[in-house]
C-alpha cells in the first residue's frame, strides 16, 4: 500500500475555543510510524472518546485529533507478528488519545498493542464487547480471584445500564450470581432484568448518607461511576467482600472512612483496562468469546456511521447513553 493512499476519518479541531468533530480525508502517510498498519472496519463508542471529541486535555492534548479507543480489522502492513491479512483487535495504551484512533479507516500501532482477534469472531462482534467489555471483565476476574461467590449475597452492579454495566450484568447473572442493577435510567429497567439482573434499583439508592457504616447488603459489587455512589456503596458491602471499581461518571473524589476495611475486612479494587499487559487482556478477550459471552448484549447492540458520531458522543456526556453502539466504516 502506497503512503498516498487516503480513507476516511471522524476528525476533531479546535476552532475559536470550541471542539468540532467531522468528518475529513486523510492520508496513510500522515499515521506516525510504527510495525503494524491496520485496516479499521469497527470501532467501539467509549466515555473516553466523548472527552477526547470535547477537548479534555486530560484525554487529549494535540488537536486535530482522530479519537476511537477501541479498533478491530485487517492487518495490512507488518514488519513481524501479527501477520499480514490477521483480524486483530487494538484497545487502550495511547489509542485514541494522542494517537490517532478507530474513528479512522486506518492506524498505525506499535505490534504489542495488537491482540489476534479469538476465534469465530469478527471485527464487529469484538467491538460490540470493546474497551468497555474487557473491562467489565476485568472487573469480574479479579472479583473472583477475591474469592466472590454467590453463596456470599447479592452482586450490586452500578452504572448498570451504561457500556461497562450491561455487560458486567449479563457475565455475573451467567455465573450464577443474584445480580442487583443500579442506574439512573427507569426506561432501562426492562431491558436490564432481561439481561438477568434479579432487581433494578434507582441511583437514589446510594444517595449520600452521613453514617459512616450501613446494613451489609451485597455480597460484592461492580462500580462504573465512583465518587458519593462508591461512598456509600463501600458501607453497605458484607464482611470480606469486594468492589471492583472502574469508572468516575458520578466523581473522581470519594468521601469515606475506614470503617469499612477494618470492621468488615472489605477490599477496594482497582480495575485499568488501558496499561494492562496483553496476558491478561488476551485471558479475558478469551472469555469473552467463550465462557462469559453475552449474547444479549450482542443481540441489542447498534450500529452508527461515522456521520451519527457526533450525537452519540453528546449523548455521553449528557449522560443518555445507553447499551453498546458500533462504529461500522462501511455504513
Amino acid at each position: 500500500m502506497g503512503n498516498d493512499t487516503e480513507y476516511q476519518a471522524w476528525r476533531v479541531h479546535e476552532k475559536d475555543g470550541k471542539y468540532v468533530g467531522s468528518e475529513e480525508t486523510c492520508r496513510v502517510a500522515d499515521l506516525p510510524a510504527n510495525e503494524v498498519l491496520i485496516r479499521v472496519t469497527h470501532s467501539s463508542l467509549n466515555y473516553k472518546d466523548a472527552l477526547s471529541a470535547s477537548g479534555n486535555k486530560g484525554v487529549t492534548r494535540t488537536f486535530p485529533h482522530t479519537p476511537g479507543i477501541d479498533a478491530a480489522g485487517e492487518v495490512v502492513e507488518s514488519g513481524g507478528a501479527p501477520g499480514k491479512s490477521q483480524q486483530v483487535i487494538v484497545t487502550g495504551y495511547d489509542l485514541g488519545m494522542e494517537t490517532p484512533g478507530g474513528f479512522g479507516e486506518y492506524i498505525r500501532v506499535p505490534a504489542e498493542w495488537c491482540i489476534e482477534m479469538p476465534s469465530g469472531w469478527d471485527a464487529r462482534r469484538a467491538m460490540i464487547y470493546g474497551t468497555a467489555g474487557l473491562t467489565a471483565g476485568l472487573c469480574v476476574d479479579k472479583l473472583l480471584r477475591m474469592g466472590a461467590s454467590p453463596e456470599q449475597g447479592p452482586v450490586v452492579v452500578t452504572g448498570a445500564s451504561g457500556a461497562v454495566g450491561t455487560v458486567a450484568v449479563e457475565i455475573l447473572a451467567g455465573l450464577g450470581f443474584t445480580v442487583t442493577a443500579v442506574s439512573g435510567k427507569k426506561e432501562q429497567v426492562g431491558a436490564l432484568k432481561a439481561l438477568g439482573a434479579a432487581e433494578v434499583k434507582s441511583r437514589e439508592a446510594l444517595e449520600a448518607s452521613t453514617r459512616p457504616m450501613l446494613k451489609p447488603v451485597y455480597g460484592n459489587a461492580v462500580d462504573t461511576v465512583g465518587g458519593v455512589p462508591l461512598a456509600e456503596l463501600l458501607k453497605q458491602i458484607a464482611p470480606g467482600g469486594s468492589v471492583a471499581c472502574c469508572g468516575l461518571v458520578a466523581g473522581p473524589t470519594v468521601e469515606t472512612t475506614v470503617m469499612p476495611f477494618i470492621l468488615r475486612g472489605i477490599n477496594l479494587l482497582g480495575v485499568d483496562s488501558v496499561e494492562i499487559p496483553l496476558d491478561q487482556k488476551r485471558q479475558v478477550w478469551h472469555k469473552l468469546a467463550t465462557d462469559w459471552a453475552c449474547p444479549k448484549t450482542e443481540a441489542s447492540a447498534r450500529d452508527i456511521s461515522r456521520g451519527e458520531l457526533d450525537g452519540a458522543l453528546k449523548a455521553f456526556l449528557k449522560g443518555e447513553s445507553v447499551g453498546k453502539i458500533v462504529l461500522d466504516h462501511s455504513r
